[in-house]
């Protein structure tokens, strides 16, 4: 007969697989702990990551002209440019934004530039604004670091190409047919465009000192001009 206190094959066995089951599901859970926290580190780091990346790489002048208060039919279509280094490095940062507006040129200067003066900017009188002739409505300003160039102008409308080919130029001849002109349909073209340029003032160089040309400030001419005949008269040798 097999004494009280001693446990048969079978419960050993049991035992051993109850405790190994017990060992197995600690170590699940223990994996499933290390799962969610490794889950969580990598959510809470790249939510940081993914902003201050969109941070960077968006210049946060291009936000603060999308929040100019300027009316939709003025922002119809917008195209951003950004060249240059944010730190001025080699080159400072150029930030230029075409915007086509659905009405007349001068309509939309006016909006754009209610809009600025509302947003801070002040008008800037500076020689060179703009660089050379222009046509259309020209302006410059200036806030804090930054200055801007607005020019709102017509837009330049290209005929549609016929067969593949470039249309010709309209003619101006008013007894010529509309309807033989393929460029026909260009004379729809309306509403303007409007261009911003943004740079840093300190890289601006209409905000250094300007040569002058005044000739009080060049002093007296080291090469003067002689008058006369420059031979002068011949001295008569003694005879």
């Amino acid at each position: 007969m097999r004494p009280a206190d001693q446990d048969s094959p079978d419960d050993a066995a049991a035992a051993g697989a109850r405790a190994e089951a017990h060992r197995e599901s600690r170590e699940r859970r223990r994996l499933r702990a290390a799962v969610l926290a490794l889950v969580s580190i990598v959510l809470l780091g790249a939510v940081p990551l993914f902003f201050g990346i969109r941070t960077l790489s968006r210049d946060p002048v291009f936000d603060n002209l999308d929040k100019l208060d300027v009316p939709g039919w003025a922002a119809a279509k917008t195209v951003d440019d950004v060249s240059g280094s944010r730190w001025c490095l080699l080159d400072c940062r150029l930030r230029e934004r075409t915007v086509t507006s659905e009405k007349a040129p001068d309509e939309t200067a006016k909006a754009y530039e209610n809009a600025l003066r509302q947003d801070g900017w002040q008008p800037w009188k500076v020689s060179r604004c703009p660089e050379q002739e222009t046509k259309g409505s020209y302006t410059c300003w200036r806030r804090d670091e930054l200055t801007l160039d607005l020019w709102v102008r017509e837009p330049t409308c290209v005929p549609p190409p016929v067969d593949g080919e470039p249309a010709v130029v309209p003619s101006t001849d008013p007894s010529a047919d509309p309807s033989a002109d393929p460029s026909a349909a260009a004379t729809g073209c309306t509403g303007s465009l409007v261009s911003v340029k943004v740079r840093n003032a300190i890289d601006d160089e209409r905000t250094r000192p300007q040569p002058t040309t005044d000739p009080s400030l060049t002093g007296e001419d080291p090469f003067p001009t002689v008058s006369g005949d420059p031979l002068g008269e011949l001295t008569p040798s003694p005879s």
